[in-house]
C-alpha cells in the first residue's frame, strides 16, 4: 500500500490559488466580525437590563415620596367618609323638613277651618258682624 499520509512542516509549500485564499480571508473576518457585534450586542442588553433594574430597585426604595402619597389617599378617603356621613345627614334633613312642612301646610288648613267655623259661630248667634 502507498503511503497517503500528508507530512506538514515549515519547510512545505502550499499552493493556493488566490481568490481561493482572499474567500477564506472574507470568511474568517466576516465570522470574526460577526462574532464580535454578537458579544457586543449582547453586553449591550445585559448593561441595559441591569441598570433597568437598578433603576426600579431605586424608585422602589423610595419611601418618602411613598408615604406621601399614601397619607394623601389616606386623607382623601377620610374627607369622602366625611362628605358621605354629611349628604346622608343631609338626607335625612330633607325628609324631615318635607314632613314639617306637610304638618306646617295641615296645620293652617286647620286654623283657617278653625277661623271659618268661628265666624259662622258668630253669625248664627246674632251677632251678625263678621269679626274685623
Amino acid at each position: 500500500m502507498k503511503n497517503d499520509t500528508i507530512k506538514v512542516s515549515s519547510e512545505s509549500k502550499l499552493q493556493l490559488p488566490l481568490a481561493n485564499l482572499i474567500g477564506i480571508i472574507i470568511v474568517v473576518s466576516g465570522a470574526v466580525m460577526g462574532w464580535a457585534n454578537l458579544t457586543g450586542r449582547i453586553t449591550a442588553l445585559e448593561t441595559q437590563d441591569q441598570l433597568m433594574s437598578s433603576d426600579l430597585l431605586k424608585k422602589a426604595e423610595q419611601t418618602p415620596k411613598n408615604l406621601e402619597i399614601f397619607m394623601l389617599l389616606e386623607e382623601s378617603f377620610s374627607q369622602i367618609e366625611k362628605l358621605e356621613k354629611n349628604q346622608e345627614m343631609n338626607m335625612s334633613n330633607k325628609i324631615k323638613i318635607e314632613f314639617i312642612e306637610g304638618q306646617l301646610h295641615k296645620a293652617l288648613q286647620d286654623i283657617e277651618e278653625l277661623k271659618d267655623s268661628n265666624r259662622e259661630m258668630h253669625y248664627k248667634n246674632g251677632n251678625g258682624d263678621w269679626p274685623k
